[in-house]
């Protein structure tokens, strides 16, 4: 059974920081990308970043561009994204997901989904 749990999320004032992480289990993600999405209460599910597994190349969603790094680690098969420079507006339910994504930005591309973590960024 493949599962991605998420870790990392919590309360933070505007200006800080903070480290997601997704672990990912029950089978190999080598060649799949992994992506990071998040949803603020009453809005749609919105791209923040992903990664190839394979080439560890990535890619971010415009709001979160130079402010946020997503990086793998094959071994743990994990995934992290490291939040700078918090914004009230990065404030949300953060969901990791896997998958053959030939759109990477579009979730209906991922298959895989973590339970989600949320972050709140207090002004």
């Amino acid at each position: 059974q493949v599962q991605l749990v998420e870790s990392g999320g919590g309360l933070v004032q505007a200006g800080g920081s903070l480290r997601l992480s997704c672990a990912a289990s029950g089978r190999t993600f080598d060649s799949y990308t992994m992506g990071w999405f998040r949803q603020a209460p009453g809005k749609e599910r919105e791209f923040v970043a992903a990664i190839s597994m394979s080439f560890g190349s990535p890619y971010y969603g415009d709001s979160t561009k130079g402010r946020f790094a997503i990086t793998r680690d094959i071994r743990k098969n994990t995934v992290y994204l490291q939040m700078n420079s918090l914004k009230p507006e990065d404030t949300g339910v953060y969901y990791c997901a896997g998958g053959i994504a030939d759109i990477i930005t579009r979730s209906s591309a991922y298959t895989y989904w973590g339970q989600g973590t949320q972050v709140t960024v207090s002004s």
